[in-house]
C-alpha cells in the first residue's frame, strides 16, 4: 500500500507556472534532457541541506540548466548559489519529473523542449560560507542542515514536490 507521499509523488500533475504536465519517473533522466536539477544535498553529520528564500519557500537547492552545462557543473553552481556550498562526492541520479510542456516555446532557448526532466539528486556536500544569491536566481535567505525527517517537514511548510521526493530518497536508502 502506498503512503501519502508516494501517491502525490506519482500522480500526474500539471504545473501551471511551468505551463507543463509532469510525471515522476524513480529513475535517472537521460543527461540531454535535464533542463534542471535539485540536489538532496547531505553533510557529513548525515543532515540535509534546505533552503529558504525571501519569499519564505524552502527548497532542495538546484536550478534550471544553463547553455552546454555538463550535469555535474549545473549541480556545483547551484549549491554554491542557492546553499554557499561544495560538492564533496559525485552526484548521484535518482529520479526525475517528466516535464511535458504546453507551452509554444522553452522557458530558455538552449533547454529540450516539448520534453525535459527535471531531475533528482543525492551528494555529499559541504557548507562552507553564504549562497552567492545572483541577480537572476532565487535571493535565499537562509539554509539549514536538518536531520532527513526534519528536513521532510521543513520543505513541506511550502514544497510538497521536494518533500516527497526526499522522502522518496529516504525510501531508497539513499540518505
Amino acid at each position: 500500500m502506498q503512503t501519502l507521499w508516494q501517491t502525490r509523488l506519482m500522480r500526474p500533475t500539471y504545473v501551471a507556472y511551468a505551463g507543463c504536465d509532469i510525471q515522476y519517473r524513480p529513475t535517472p533522466p537521460p543527461a540531454d534532457l535535464i533542463s534542471r536539477l535539485h540536489l538532496v544535498a547531505r553533510t557529513d553529520e548525515g543532515l540535509v541541506v534546505v533552503c529558504r528564500s525571501v519569499e519564505g519557500w524552502r527548497f532542495l537547492p538546484g536550478g534550471t540548466r544553463e547553455p552546454d552545462e555538463p550535469v555535474p557543473q549545473l549541480a556545483a553552481r547551484e549549491l554554491a548559489e542557492e546553499a554557499g556550498a561544495s560538492l564533496r562526492s559525485e552526484i548521484h541520479l535518482f529520479g526525475a519529473h517528466e516535464a511535458i510542456s504546453r507551452l509554444a516555446a522553452p522557458y530558455r532557448p538552449h533547454l529540450p523542449h516539448p520534453r525535459a526532466y527535471w531531475a533528482y539528486a543525492v551528494a555529499q556536500v559541504a557548507l562552507t560560507g553564504s549562497p552567492t544569491n545572483p541577480d537572476d536566481g532565487e535571493q535565499v535567505v537562509a539554509v539549514t542542515a536538518l536531520p532527513p525527517q526534519e528536513a521532510v517537514a521543513e520543505l513541506a511548510k511550502h514544497d510538497a514536490l521536494h518533500a516527497d521526493v526526499l522522502a522518496e530518497a529516504i525510501d531508497r536508502g539513499l540518505v
